[in-house]
């Protein structure tokens, strides 16, 4: 015989094989048993099978987890924070021997909330005693509602559904184990809460984008119509001068001009309602001639009447005079609201 082949060395060859065969075989069984994912019976995890199936169970629904984070749900989404530590609770108490239904019932919510995002739907935002659990804690219950009004939730989503979810599994311990075995789990809740509430506190509001102050331009209304008129035929020739440059200052000198507001004003003469439907038609007809001559962006009409005078003229007569007076209250605004610069 070759001393290089020794019958230990070939020997042990055909063990790897053998050994190998096996572990395939086994890894079949094992994933024709995941489709059901409910964990086996507590006392019937005596064989390396059935241990290596309920592995198969958390590491399909631990892949769900990735998936969704892939398709870009954030790994702090409350949400997907809530899946994870529902399942990472139940495979604790899973290694530990369990002999309650608190690994099947938290496996069972990681996989409900997981399901609701799959299918684009919201899972919620209540925290279930699942397995019977003691509801301890309720000062801690009422920081995580409060948590969750606050401006900062935001920079505090994993650390308030994390402690919601040991405060169940403590709740748990309780009445499986007593105190004892209670006490670490509410230790981590109020740990987490208080995490929480610092990053919240810590968290700067997403700043508000910058808004420029609006620029009001004001055209006399007896420089743009014709006496007691209010359409385009109506229209003076400085009207239509003022009207036309007016226009090409908005196209040229307003670069971040975002949209206008066009509001026609009357004097206090004559009746209300008059008033009213003279100011909505002049304030109409700027906004057309505006829109006419290349004025491209949103632009908004209304009359407001006789409501806003800016000068009252009491006393003052006669009629012609009065007129005259009131001149500055017959007008129309033009309102440009812009883009702050960056």
């Amino acid at each position: 015989m070759n001393k290089n082949h020794s019958p230990f060395v070939f020997r042990s060859g055909l063990i790897v094989v053998a050994a190998a065969c096996l572990t395939l075989a086994s890894a079949f069984a094992v994933a024709q048993e995941n489709t059901n994912p409910v964990l086996t019976p507590q006392e019937d995890r005596i064989t390396d099978r059935a241990i290596h199936r309920d592995h198969g169970i958390y590491r399909d629904t631990q892949q769900r987890i990735k998936t969704l984070n892939d398709g870009g749900r954030r790994v702090a989404d409350y949400h997907l924070s809530k899946a994870q530590c529902w399942l990472d609770v139940s495979f604790h108490e899973y290694s530990r021997n369990d002999r309650g239904g608190f690994p099947q019932a938290a496996l069972e919510e990681s996989q409900r909330i997981l399901t609701s995002l799959e299918e684009k739907k919201d899972p919620g935002w209540e925290t279930p005693l699942v397995n019977g659990a003691e509801k301890l804690r309720p000062d801690l219950w009422e920081r995580y509602d409060a948590l969750k009004k606050h401006a900062g939730f935001q920079c505090a989503t994993q650390q308030t559904a994390c402690a919601e979810v040991e405060l169940v599994h403590a709740g748990n311990e309780i009445h499986d184990a007593g105190w004892r075995h209670a006490k670490p789990y509410v230790q981590i809740a109020e740990d987490l809460t208080g995490a929480a509430e610092q990053a919240a506190e810590k968290c700067a509001p997403p700043p508000a984008p910058p808004v420029a102050a609006p620029v009001k331009l004001t055209l006399s209304a007896d420089a743009l119509f014709r006496f007691d008129k209010s359409t385009e035929q109506d229209l003076l020739v400085k009207g239509r001068e003022e009207l036309d440059e007016m226009a090409e200052k908005l196209r040229t000198g307003f670069p971040n001009v975002k949209r206008l507001s066009v509001i026609g004003h009357t004097d206090r003469l004559g009746g209300k309602a008059y008033n009213q439907k003279l100011s909505e038609s002049r304030a109409n007809t700027v906004k057309a001639y505006l829109e006419q001559r290349g004025v491209r962006v949103p632009i908004t009409a209304e009359g407001r009447g006789l409501t806003e005078q800016v000068k009252a003229c009491e006393g003052v007569s006669p009629r012609k005079a009065l007129i005259d007076c009131l001149q500055p209250n017959r007008r129309v605004e033009v309102i440009v609201h812009e883009d702050a610069q960056p």
